[in-house]
């Protein structure tokens, strides 16, 4: 690559549509990058002030659903001096075609090129796009290396689960911001304003310096590592005195006043979800050990039943949409979803519209929500989460499910017309063995059993899905091992044996997995220090791409990479995954504060070791997680006595706009 220019960001920037577009009769699915979808939003470059690159950083059909990057897209635009559009990333063969015709890249709103815009904002929720990352910086003709850039490069800031610890892609980010996006993409919008109105003083240093100052966005370059003999961190420290020693976690507590998306996004290509997704709440307290998202996103933030109701009246008419996501990280947990769901259902009864919860916990789901999601006839499919087999490995991830209530639930849900169901598991989560893998092979013959009786058919399939466990940053097993990969994948295949053992049953139960070695690698990214970007460099140069598509990842790539660098830090890969970390450890990420206090997320390590189950803080006095008192709040929960409105129904409402499309 040439060295960095010091030329200014130009005043307009031109469209790369010219020698774009001789290029897509060449590549597969060349709709995705052609953009002018309806909810799109192209403004004029020259009338705003400061400029936003959104990136969702994997394909199209991936990131475009993406409701993160969709209500900061919309948030952004709404100011008049401010200018937002949206990057994805290319598949290889365009890849291929843009470096050998000159073409950067480019947005699909108005396919300008990424380098020309103020801020690059790239919102992760797997660490296994950091090498997709990597593409994009590179093809838009951005230095790779924070410290190599000029002011006339973008700030890169990272966003999204995986930004709770940035320390492995902090080569490559100018900075992160933790947490809730609304508020901090305003206040950073704010900052760039200012700085830009007083004639940039200082340049990017100055500019990175009054981001840092706010507390809430990270700058990887005003901290410094120390290392013990032995590899391990001895303190993250600020090198400056006008940093902050610790960096907080945004929270938009009150959801009813940032009702987005409102124009959601309607793809012209086929993407994963093509829906109306509406969160319903924020946050959650049932306190699963394993799960960073339900650990970072407290505390619990409902979205009142009236503010839902008129997102989705809103939110529909305008795109055209036949279905409703109602969204959260545990949607029938909501105070009020009953009220939500039987208003919903009777609100566009005799219409298309249908109803789906996008995973459902066994013990709140129960035969009026049933009801309400199956009632037009359109049933979307259901997925329940028990994540253990057993339920000794339950107990100790906290997952307070029997096999009872998940035999009870999904009998209902057979009873309630479903012919199939979707049960989800992981492997390799801490203390587990065998038997405690095998149990599912039980569970999911006792669904059949259980089908088949309920409702006189043999017409009843479920399918089981298995994901790998991967240690994450914020949560009580940051400290556990990993289980190998031939572990993993040695469980798996005595697990699909013993499905298969009865013939009768195992027709009837479809069988996904994911094996070890993703996880592995998943979990060197999740937990890894500011050494292992240098990994990710050396996958990335050896032609890594896409690692979260099974087709294109490739384990003895990133183990080759690992061999190769991690040594001369005198550390390796099981360094990171396998090993067990102490309790006094410096984690790569201790400066990154999520709210929750250190103490007592060893504590609740320590109790899954024990196997005691810890209730939900939700209905049952505090259990000092830090949370609440580090943001003076309360868990916010209903139920308001309020009913969905618009009461009327839409029964023959007027063609939705999306569909005159």
């Amino acid at each position: 690559m040439s060295a960095p220019s010091t030329t200014p960001r130009p005043a307009a920037s031109n469209s790369v549509w010219p020698r774009l577009e001789p290029l897509l009769p060449q590549v597969t699915k060349p709709i995705q990058y052609v953009g002018g979808e309806l909810g799109a939003v192209v403004k004029d470059w020259d009338a705003a002030v400061v400029r936003w690159a959104l990136m969702y950083p994997d394909a199209y059909e991936v990131g475009l659903p993406n409701q993160g990057v969709q209500i900061l897209y919309e948030v952004l635009n709404e100011l008049p001096d401010v200018l937002a559009e949206r990057t994805y990333a290319v598949w290889p063969d365009l890849e291929t075609l843009m470096r050998a015709h000159g073409v950067p890249q480019f947005t699909v709103d108005a396919h300008r090129s990424v380098r020309d815009f103020d801020v690059f904002g790239v919102s992760f929720s797997t660490e296994l796009g950091y090498t997709n990352l990597l593409t994009a910086i590179d093809l838009a003709g951005i230095p790779m290396l924070a410290a190599d850039r000029t002011d006339a490069d973008p700030v890169i800031v990272a966003g999204g689960h995986a930004a709770f610890n940035p320390e492995p892609i902090a080569d490559f980010v100018d900075a992160a911001v933790l947490g809730d996006g609304e508020e901090a993409v305003l206040e950073i919008t704010a900052i760039v304003r200012e700085w830009k109105a007083e004639g940039s003083p200082g340049g990017r240093d100055e500019l990175l310096l009054r981001l840092a100052r706010t507390e809430s966005v990270y700058v990887p370059r005003f901290y410094d590592v120390d290392y013990l003999p032995d590899g391990r961190i001895q303190r993250v420290v600020p090198n400056r005195p006008d940093v902050p020693f610790r960096v907080h976690k945004r929270t938009t507590m009150d959801l009813d006043a940032w009702p987005y998306p409102k124009k959601p996004l309607v793809p012209l290509a086929e993407t994963v979800h093509e829906r109306y997704a509406v969160e319903i709440f924020r946050g959650c307290t049932r306190g699963c050990r394993f799960c960073q998202a339900g650990m970072i996103t407290r505390p619990v933030r409902e979205r009142s039943i009236t503010t839902v109701g008129q997102m989705v009246k809103e939110g529909l008419e305008f795109s055209g949409f036949h279905e409703v996501g109602l969204l959260s990280l545990s949607s029938a947990d909501h105070s009020e979803i009953g009220d939500m769901c039987s208003g919903l259902a009777e609100q566009y009864a005799g219409t298309n519209v249908s109803l789906s919860l996008p995973s459902t916990r066994v013990d709140a789901f129960n035969i009026d929500l049933a009801q309400e999601l199956s009632r037009n006839g359109r049933r979307t499919g259901l997925t329940f989460a028990p994540e253990g087999g057993s339920e000794r490995i339950r107990k100790v991830i906290n997952k307070m499910v029997s096999k009872e209530d998940l035999i009870r639930t999904v009998v209902t849900a057979y009873t309630n017309g479903w012919r199939q169901v979707k049960l989800y598991f992981m492997c390799g989560l801490p203390t587990e063995t065998d038997s405690d893998v095998l149990e599912i092979a039980d569970m999911a013959h006792e669904v059949i059993r259980a089908g088949r009786a309920a409702t006189g058919s043999k017409d009843i399939r479920c399918t089981v899905s298995i994901g790998g466990f991967v240690p994450k940053p914020h949560t009580p097993f940051q400290w556990a091992s990993m289980a190998t990969p031939e572990v993993i994948d040695n469980r798996l295949k005595l697990l699909k044996q013993a499905i298969n053992s009865d013939r009768s049953l195992g027709r009837a139960i479809g069988f996904r997995y994911h094996d070890g070695e993703p996880s592995l690698i998943e979990g060197l990214l999740s937990r890894g220090d500011r050494r292992v970007g240098a990994v990710i460099r050396k996958v990335w140069e050896n032609g890594g791409r896409f690692d979260g598509w099974s087709e294109h990842f490739s384990y003895q790539r990133w183990v080759e990479a690992a061999n190769e660098v991690l040594p001369t830090f005198g550390v390796d890969l099981d360094w990171y995954t396998t090993r067990e970390r102490e309790e006094l450890e410096v984690l790569p990420w201790d400066h990154l504060d999520s709210g929750l206090d250190k103490d007592w997320l060893w504590q609740d390590w320590q109790d899954s070791l024990s196997e005691y189950e810890q209730d939900d803080c939700r209905w049952t006095p505090c259990f000092d997680c830090g949370v609440c008192p580090s943001m003076d709040t309360e868990i916010q929960i209903g139920p308001t006595g309020r009913k969905l409105l618009p009461l009327t129904p839409v029964n023959g409402m007027k063609v939705p706009t999306g569909a005159q499309q």
